[in-house]
């Protein structure tokens, strides 16, 4: 992965590339012969014997593309049929490239809701980046179609954004195509890659058409792409003269009655993520049964805020939050946590205790999931997958510090936005949470600053997930990526 393909765009940012590359001499109408070609390469790499290729044409930019391609694959003599979905262009670059196809002896069919039977490969030309609300009618029917074709063994390319989905958001207007593969140019967007992005784009393969390096300088991203391979360098090895109080002592707040585990698993994480010294804040009747179950962890009885203050005052950090409860016990020790001066990861019910004040620091991470961060924010968990990038920085903008917006295709907000695109479905159970913020503490414990164990624990946590789903998704536990760990912060 390169470093120009791991900046992430929002829309804005890609047409004003995209006016950049223009003003800078490059016609339109070469951009998209060059996304055609590109596109139509693709198609050869990925399914080179396909025998027959169904395009969909839309009425701009996207549909001119398509037919570009159409073009391409007709020279070569493939069995290429194209379909026209809405008014068909009547002016641009878009009315330019199907007169090409036209005089190149092609032909222009209306899509018909038995047209894409038995299809092969299918060519999501339809919308573009453009897109802004639901879709309807002939469009919508369209990208239907397309799905019911998917799902029935035709293979899917969508061209520069699946039709339906917001490239800057990865959200859904009513419906959006489902591609096996999203060919995008000129910059990747970062809807691609979060919220249903990651379930309609499939494999991402960006072209940047050939524009040159300068038209990107005036333009910033938006977000950074994380790579596996970041770890090497976030996580160097030790030195041999260091000690466990050379990589800190995390302090784990929660597990109130019958939620030992949220705990357990918080403490255990940051145990195997080189935390020096690890203790446990919970529950008399549970720091007996805990201790047993890993040895490594000292676990305390803490049954009010007069036995937490001195463990607090012995810890490089705090992690609270896991099977902490909303009740008395559980408001009191948050409280007592807020009072302190020391790095805090805040998580489960600790973000809901949050949700109902005003408070707001500098040094800590928060990690909430959508249904958090909406109680957090007052709006609804709806309204936070549709704009997952506005939301993170709404949260870091009224609880500031650094915030992580978990889900797919994980947000960390901290001075700069970057993005996870590793994990998987098999991750969303009870429990994966509370692996993460004992991770993130981890890491801080240990040196970093809290941005970049922020990045770091996000990055380590979704490849151990992936690691441990190798077995299978379905059935994975928490537990499972533990066994992980080691080798995953090990690079």
């Amino acid at each position: 992965m390169n470093t120009k393909s791991r900046k992430l765009y929002s829309a804005t940012q890609i047409r004003e590339l995209d006016s950049a590359a223009m003003e800078g001499g490059i016609a339109g109408h070469i951009l998209m012969q060059r996304a055609g070609h590109a596109s139509w390469l693709t198609l050869q790499r990925f399914r080179p014997n396909a025998k027959r290729i169904d395009v969909l044409c839309g009425s701009g930019n996207n549909g001119g593309d398509g037919y570009e391609i159409a073009r391409l694959a007709n020279a070569v003599g493939r069995n290429v049929r194209v379909w026209q979905v809405g008014p068909a262009p009547t002016t641009g670059d878009a009315l330019t490239a199907r007169a090409s196809w036209l005089k190149a002896g092609g032909t222009v069919q209306s899509l018909q809701s038995d047209s894409l039977l038995g299809a092969e490969v299918i060519v999501d030309a339809l919308l573009g980046i453009g897109v802004k609300r639901e879709l309807t009618g002939d469009v919508a029917t369209a990208v239907t179609t397309i799905n019911q074709a998917r799902e029935h063994g035709a293979w899917v390319l969508a061209i520069d954004v699946p039709s339906g989905l917001d490239a800057g958001t990865g959200r859904v207007y009513g419906t959006a195509v489902r591609a096996n593969m999203t060919i995008t140019f000129i910059g990747n967007k970062v809807g691609l890659y979060t919220g249903a992005g990651v379930d309609c784009a499939g494999e991402i393969v960006l072209d940047t058409l050939n524009i040159p390096p300068q038209t990107y300088d005036a333009t910033e991203s938006l977000a950074t792409l994380q790579d596996g391979s970041d770890l090497v360098t976030w996580l160097p090895k030790r030195a041999r003269n260091s000690h466990k109080g050379t990589h800190g002592h995390v302090l784990v707040i929660g597990g109130d009655s019958g939620m030992s585990g949220a705990a357990l698993l918080a403490g255990q994480a940051a145990l195997r993520s080189g935390a020096g010294l690890v203790s446990l804040a919970t529950r008399g009747s549970h720091a007996l049964v805990l201790t047993p179950a890993q040895p490594e962890l000292m676990c305390r009885r803490v049954e009010n805020v007069d036995e937490l203050t001195p463990l607090m005052n012995q810890a490089s950090v705090i992690a609270i939050g896991p099977g902490l409860g909303q009740e008395a016990w559980g408001r009191a020790l948050f409280a007592r946590a807020l009072l302190s001066q020391l790095p805090l990861v805040v998580d489960a019910d600790a973000l809901n205790l949050l949700a109902s004040t005003s408070f707001k620091r500098e040094n800590w991470v928060l990690t909430p999931h959508p249904g958090e961060a909406a109680r957090m924010l007052g709006v609804t968990t709806e309204e936070i997958q549709n704009d997952r990038p506005a939301a993170v920085e709404a949260l870091k903008a009224r609880y500031g510090g650094t915030v992580v917006l978990k889900g797919a295709g994980t947000l960390i907000q901290g001075h700069r936005l970057s993005l996870c695109p590793y994990g998987n479905p098999g991750m969303a159970v009870a429990g994966m949470g509370d692996v993460l913020t004992g991770m993130i503490a981890a890491f801080i414990a240990q040196g970093q600053a809290l941005g970049q164990a922020a990045n770091t624990g996000v990055l380590a946590h979704a490849l151990a997930g992936d690691r441990a789903a190798v077995q299978g998704m379905r059935g994975l536990l928490p537990t499972d990526l533990l066994s992980e760990l080691r080798t995953v912060v090990n690079p």
